[in-house]
């Protein structure tokens, strides 16, 4: 119905023409005082080929718009599937179109490059950083003193500020290393644990690490990334008290990393996965990124599990990380 009293509103100009046409026939007739049976039988017969005119009018409409909204989705790719045009009106319209569409092609196409450029370089130099990195620490650890125990301490973070960079890049390429098989859960969380014991020790932090006795379905590297980020997370917020790893009670092959840190507000909590977001804790340590617990969203999606968030402020907050669903997926 709609798109019938759409092709009306078109066509309201025509209508209103042939009305006053009618209109001045039947005053003519009338003038010349003519009988109504002829005025009558002559207006029937313009109807019924009006109505037969109006209903092939309508049905090629009808194709046309359902063409046109079919085209929607393919339209970006190419204008060759447009309808031929009826009249020179309408191909002034298509060439139009096909204007603005190379143009947008052609400024997709610069953009596109420049991105690719843009990672390709910063890529590059996430891996050449990694270098000076490597030799700093060896001339860190040629003396055993509190001042070099500090840098080290701060050349760690900048380790993983460049592995956080790195994982950005590769997160939405289409060249992502997934390697999906089973695991055991406990190596993947020890090889995270064994890389920020230098950090609990110097902090004071303790780890109670139970027996996690789990095979999940995922993928090594980027759990392990995940995993890092999160115990990473924990011992920046945790001045004192301990980090505790273990296995949920109550779901099964759901990981839980628990904390006795500040906890987060509740009115940050919706928000902690966002892009970009610090809240109010990211405001107060101004050295918040916001892009840590993203990544781990994004990539736990990317490996069908979920992660949720439970804190209370001065009790600590709980990480949960469901592992369970991507057997469920692929299943």
């Amino acid at each position: 119905m709609k798109i019938f009293l759409s092709y009306l509103k078109s066509k309201q100009k025509d209508l209103f023409i042939i009305c006053l046409f009618a209109l001045v026939f039947s005053v003519v007739f009338m003038l010349y005082y003519l009988t109504l049976e002829p005025i009558v039988y002559s207006a029937l017969l313009c109807l019924v080929i009006g109505l037969v005119f109006l209903f092939f009018d309508f049905y090629n409409y009808y194709k046309k718009h359902t063409l046109l909204h079919k085209l929607k989705d393919s339209i970006t790719v190419s204008t060759d599937a447009l309808p031929a045009p009826k009249d020179l009106l309408e191909l002034d319209y298509q060439n139009l179109i096909a204007t603005i569409y190379e143009h947008k092609a052609h400024i997709q196409s610069k953009a596109d490059s420049a991105i690719s450029n843009m990672i390709d370089y910063y890529t590059l130099w996430a891996h050449q950083i990694k270098t000076p990195i490597a030799a700093m620490h060896l001339l860190l650890q040629s003396e055993d003193s509190e001042q070099n125990l500090e840098l080290s301490t701060e050349l760690f973070k900048i380790e993983q500020y460049v592995e956080m960079a790195l994982q950005y890049l590769r997160l939405d390429s289409s060249s992502t290393d997934f390697i999906i098989k089973m695991y055991d859960l406990d190596d993947i969380v020890k090889q995270a644990v064994r890389k920020y014991a230098k950090l609990f020790i110097r902090k004071r932090i303790g780890l109670d690490l139970a027996e996690l006795n789990c095979q999940v379905l995922t993928d090594e590297k980027w759990l392990v990334f995940v995993i890092e980020q999160l115990l990473s997370n924990a011992l920046k917020y945790t001045p004192q008290g301990k980090i505790s790893i273990y296995m949920d009670r109550k779901k099964s092959k759901t990981l839980v990393i628990q904390d006795t840190g500040i906890g987060i507000q509740p009115e940050d909590l919706p928000r902690v996965f966002e892009k970009g977001f610090t809240g109010y804790n990211g405001r107060t340590d101004k050295k918040s990124t916001g892009i840590g617990l993203y990544l781990c969203k994004c990539i736990l999606t990317k490996l069908s599990h979920t992660i949720t968030i439970e804190s209370e402020v001065g009790k600590g907050t709980v990480v949960k990380i469901d592992l369970d669903t991507i057997k469920t997926t692929m299943e």
